[in-house]
Parts: structure tokens; sequence; C-alpha cells
């Protein structure tokens, strides 16, 4: 490439040469010519002097050309011998090696650098890797090298930037049945220090947490004046002690809650040691049997550290949202959860309730209308919790409908009821009809339910910003985020138990139907199986409301009543259980059914009656899907299990629902996650 280029410069010197002995020539022409107008005896001595002048002229241009041609040669090899030397001398470890494996040279850098690695395994892993994005790059990528052989390699504890280009050396089309290979230059730059330095400064940066006692206020009024500043001194010094012991700064900013200030390394080594401060807590003896837990929240997200103790309140609410007892690292966007294993803590207080009550009906006032809207697969607790939100919108004498974009075994019965009745005739409407009915003026009321992909309708969050959740479950990261009032108890039963709760401590004086008692009455004995799981004293008051409204328990017993058919389905699935890790039973509903997440569910309740089963899942098909349907006596937190497949729900009532996977492979996930829950608590 060198000789080519000094071949160009020299005719270019040439030419320019050449061209003003052309112009020196024209101008003695021209002055001859003139001579021999004047003297005509001059013409034959003219022209023998000029051709005298022309041959003079060539002789000494070719004679400078030569003496050129020789000083560029001279040039020339010098540079080559240079640009050699400086190659085999790189101070870079530099090889030319071929992309399948054979290396065709190497520097005595590179010799020295990898005396004493076996190299050949990490090029021929490099090559490969390389081979294989020439081969996929476009011809655009091709052409900027300095791209597409880029990469860092770790050999021996020193990472190395690899740059180089490469050269086709066998065309495959000129062999059909052989690939192209490359030949490839690789320069090793030992960018160890750099790395080293730029994860030290990662490590460095400042991670902020907030630390809060769960139960701080039910273990202070629970125990005597003198115990109390023995436990507080307790659970402090546990935390003082954890904080020490990771080289964090903790603060107490009020009686129930703390800052927590680390580096982004001890980060790191918390989540090896899978927040062992959880358990750590639990264990302080309380008296009265009581036990504390924490709620912990850190986040490195933001550009200052107000910014990261804004995103650590966000990660604290769902942290509690879920039950507590748990630790939701905030990082890229994502929340890792660790914990959330202990039952959760009934605490609310009749004071929430009413104030909740009231801004929920001031909200309803100034709306033009009111649409209630449950969960996709509705279930009488959704449709229960709506029925109660109707009637508190129809006692202030406002327009409210609800969304039912349901049918299947699970409503069948009550849906059938209520249409009977001739005011719920108009106020259940199909998805098309809540679309024509919600502006932006509408109030959208949101029940059993908090995440925006498992609303029954999601088109409607996007028509109102007046949105109000009414939801009992774990708090999801897929929440939705604009609402502008929530109710979300984590430790109720159900929502129908915290729809009662609104209109039992409401302000004006609220008449529940017969039907709209029972149905309330119906999604808490749902959610509750029988009044057997979460249950509080708080759920029992409710259902005591509701009694006293005039339920028939005989009619509600009904709804939940299954045909024969339906019953010999769940004996079958029950029958095929399998047990895996001694005491949690799987089994497999491998029908074509559009109400197998119903049987599903029904088998899951019928397997934990079976002795020494504390779990059950049980799986089907429903229609593109996979659904799950989890169940536990406590002992076992279904939800963190299937959380992980997507899923979610309470530690003793989860479900999930899986795409691009069949039955079989869903299972096998299942256990695969039921052994990682295992392995968690062992570690």
């Amino acid at each position: 490439m060198l000789k080519n280029n000094n071949r160009v410069n020299n005719r270019i010197v040439f030419e320019k040469l050449v061209s003003k002995t052309k112009i020196y020539l024209v101008i003695i022409a021209i002055l001859l010519m003139i001579l021999c107008i004047y003297e005509i005896n001059f013409i034959i001595p003219s022209i023998l002097i000029f051709i005298l002048i022309v041959m003079y002229a060539y002789w000494t241009n070719n004679k400078r050309r030569i003496e050129l041609s020789e000083h560029i040669k001279d040039l020339t090899l010098t540079v080559d011998t240079a640009a050699k030397g400086t190659l085999i001398n790189s101070p870079f470890p530099l090889v030319i090696v071929e992309t399948d494996g054979n290396i065709i040279w190497k520097s005595s850098k590179f010799i020295h650098e990898f005396a004493n690695i076996d190299i050949n395994n990490y090029l021929i892993d490099i090559v490969k890797e390389l081979k294989l994005e020439i081969e996929n790059g476009s011809e655009e990528n091709k052409k900027d090298l300095s791209e597409l052989i880029k990469r860092y390699v770790t050999i021996n504890d020193k990472t190395y930037e690899i740059l180089g280009e490469f050269v086709k050396s066998k065309d495959k089309s000129k062999d059909k049945s052989k690939q192209d290979e490359y030949m490839m230059t690789l320069y090793f730059i030992d960018e160890t220090n750099n790395v080293k330095l730029e994860q030290e400064y990662e490590d460095s940066k400042v991670c902020v947490g907030i630390v809060m006692i769960d139960n701080y206020e039910e273990i202070v009024q629970r125990i005597s004046d003198q115990a109390r500043p023995v436990v507080q001194a307790k659970v402090e010094k546990a935390l003082y002690d954890w904080a020490n012991e990771f080289k964090a700064l903790i603060i107490k900013s009020d009686r129930d809650t703390f800052v927590l200030i680390m580096e982004k390394a001890q980060l790191e080594l918390l989540q090896e040691n899978k927040f062992n401060i959880l358990d750590s807590i639990k264990e302080i003896s309380i008296p009265g049997k009581l036990q504390s837990t924490l709620s912990i929240a850190i986040s490195n997200e933001g550009n200052t550290n107000y910014e990261k103790y804004k995103s650590a309140q966000s990660a604290i609410d769902i942290a509690l949202g879920r039950g507590g007892d748990q630790a939701v690292i905030r990082e890229d966007g994502k929340y890792v959860f660790y914990g959330g294993r202990a039952q959760e803590v009934e605490k609310r207080t009749k004071v929430k309730a009413r104030i909740v009550s009231s801004a929920l009906q001031e909200l309803m006032e100034e709306a033009e209308n009111i649409v209630i809207m449950g969960h996709t697969n509705s279930d009488i607790d959704a449709m229960g919790a709506a029925l109660g939100i109707y009637r508190i919108a129809k006692t202030i004498e406002k327009d409210a409908y609800i969304v039912n974009n349901t049918v299947g075994l699970s409503l069948e019965n009550f849906i059938q009821t209520v249409t009977q009745e001739e005011e719920y005739k108009n106020a259940l409407i199909t998805k098309n009809e809540a679309l024509e009915k919600t502006n932006e003026n509408t109030l959208l009321v949101v029940v059993d339910t908090h995440k925006t992909s498992y609303v029954d309708v999601p088109e409607l969050l996007e028509k109102t910003s007046k949105i109000v959740i009414i939801d009992h479950h774990r708090r999801s990261t897929d929440f939705i985020e604009n609402s502008i009032l929530t109710l979300h108890e984590v430790y109720a039963s159900s929502a129908s138990e915290l729809v009662t709760e609104l209109i039992e401590y409401s302000e004006n004086d609220i008449k529940l139907t017969e039907i709209d008692a029972q149905g309330l009455y119906a999604g808490i004995m749902m959610d509750t199986k029988n009044f057997t799981f979460k249950t509080g004293v708080r759920t029992f008051e409710a259902a005591a409301y509701l009694r006293r409204c005039g339920v028939d328990i005989i009619k509600v017993k009904k709804w939940f009543q299954s045909d024969l058919e339906t019953y010999n389905k769940i004996s079958e699935i029950v029958a095929k259980a399998e047990i895996v890790n001694d005491t949690i039973g799987i089994s497999v509903y491998e029908n074509e059914d559009e109400n197998s997440n119903i049987v599903c569910a029904k088998a899951a309740d019928e397997l934990l009656t079976i002795s020494n089963i504390t779990a059950s899942f049980v799986i089907g098909k429903m229609g593109e899907k996979v659904c799950i349907s989890g169940r536990s006596i406590g002992d076992i937190n279904v939800q963190v299990i299937l959380e992980k497949l997507g899923g979610g729900g309470h530690i003793t009532l989860a479900g999930a629902q899986v795409e691009g996977m069949d039955i079989n492979e869903v299972k096998q996930e299942l256990i695969n996650r039921i052994t990682e829950y295992f392995s968690e608590i062992d570690g």
C-alpha cells in the first residue's frame, strides 16, 4: 500500500515538472517566431535552436525523474523497514490468527505476556465468536473494523481489550462446500487497572435505604411500659450491629423508621447474605408471644441522594403493600425481593376506613358518573366489592355502572341471581358500553386488583385520570401509579371486607339491599375459604355487620355449589396429584375447558384438605395460556413461588398465568421454583 502511494506521488511530481517545461518551450517558440517575422534569414537557425532546446529539456527532465524515483525508492524501503520493526516490537501483545484456530504469527510481547497460560483455548473461543459476528454482520458494519473487533476478555485475573482487523483468507464462492475463513490481526491491550478503577467507582456509589418496623404500634400497645424500652433497645441494637457489619450508616428518623446509607459494594454483600437481619429481628423475644418484622427498601437510582431517597420511599410502599417482612431493592428500573415469608399482621385502624370512605364519597359527588371495574376472569369477591361501591354511589344519587366482561363457572350462579333484580339490569355493562360511558369526568373505581395488566378493561385507565383503587393483594411492580385515592390493605382478607368497612363507617346512612349484603358476604367467604384462611378480628366484624343487614347464608352457599360433572373433574385432578418436597401436592388438569382456572382453583383447595399436604398447585390450560392455582396452610408462601412465574396473590392463596410454554414445561418450571424456594430458606 505504501509503495503504491509513493508511485502516485512520484508521478504527480514529475507531471508538475513537465508541465512547467512545456510553458517555457511555448514561450521560446513564440519569441523565435516573432524574430523570424522581422528577419526571414533566422528561420532555419531558429528551428535548429528550438530542436536543441527541446532535446535538452527532455534529457534534463528524464534525468530528474530517475533521480526522484531513486530517492523515493530509498525512502519507501526505509519506511517499510521501520513499519516492520514497529510491528514486530509492538508494545502490545499481537497475534495473527485464522478463524479455523491456526496461529500464523505472534509477537515477542505476546509470547512473553502469555508464557505461563494456555492461550490457545482463549483464542479458539475468541475467534469463534468473532467469526460468527463477522458472518452475521452487515457489509456496512464490516467496514467499521474498530467496532467489529472490539471486546473485553478476562485472562488470569487480567482484563484485556481486544482490537484488530480481519481479511478474508478463504472464499467459499470457489468451493461451495467450505465456509469463508478470515485472517485476524488482534491486539491485546491490558485494561486491568482501568477496569479495576471503574469497578471501584461503581462500588463506591451511594445507596439510600429506608428501614421500617412493620408492627411497631401493635407491639408498643400490647406490652407493658417497663418492657417497652427493653424491646426497643433490642431491636435498635440489632439494627445498629447489622449496619456496622456492612459498614453502613443507619439513622433513626422516626419511632419506627430508620434511614440507611451505604456503598453499592456493601449492598451486594447484603444480597449475598439474603438480608439475614429479617430473621434476626423475628428471633428477638417479645412478651406476649409477639414477633417483630422489618420492611427494608434500598435504591441506587437517581443522580442525587435526594432522588435515591425518593426512589427508596416508593420501594418501601411496595414492601409494605406486599405484607412487610421483606427487603426490596430498586436497581436499573427493576425490583428485587428478599424475604416476605411471614404471615401478614392485621393492623388497620377504623380511623383510616372513615377517612377513605369520606374521601371516596367526595370524589363521587364531584364526578359526572362512576364506573366500577374488577380484574380479568372476575370472581365473587370482585363482584361483591363492586356491588358495595355501587350502593355507595346510588346512596348519594350518582349514576354508577359495573363492568362485567366475564362469564364463567365462578360467577354463573351469582350473575344469574343479580340480573333477576330490576335495578341491576342496566347497572351491569359490557366492555364497549363502559368505554362509551367513560370520559375525563368519570370516576373509575378499581376493586380487587391494583395491576395495570390485570384489570378487566385496561383501556379505561387511559380514558380518565380519576382512578380509585381498593385492593388487598400483595403489591406487585405493575401497579396503577396515577390513582388519586388508594385503599390497599394487604392485611385484609378480601376486597369485599374493605368495601364493607367503607360502608359501615360511612358518614351517610347506607342501606344495603339483600343482594348487596350477600354479594359482599360471599366475597369474604370465597377468599377466606369459609372463614378458614387469612381471617382477623376485622374479618368477623365485617361478616357480623353483613349478617345484621339480612344475609341469607343458604342462598350464599348455593352460589358456591359445583355440579356433578365439575366435582368429578376435581376428583380426577386430586387422584392424579404428585407429592414433591415431601409435603407439596402438584396436579395437572389437561382438558380443554374455558373454566379450567376455576376448576384448578377448586382442585387446589381440595388438595389442601389432605393430611400432610401443606401446599398445593394445580396446573391447567386456559386458551393459549397455562394457569396455575396455588394454595397453602401458611407454612409455605405460595405467592413468593408463583411471583417468579409472573403471578401473585397472598401467602396462602396465589395464582399465575404463563405464556409461551406447554403444561409439562410449566410443571417442570414450577418444580424448579419450589426447589429454589426451599434452597433459599435453607441457605
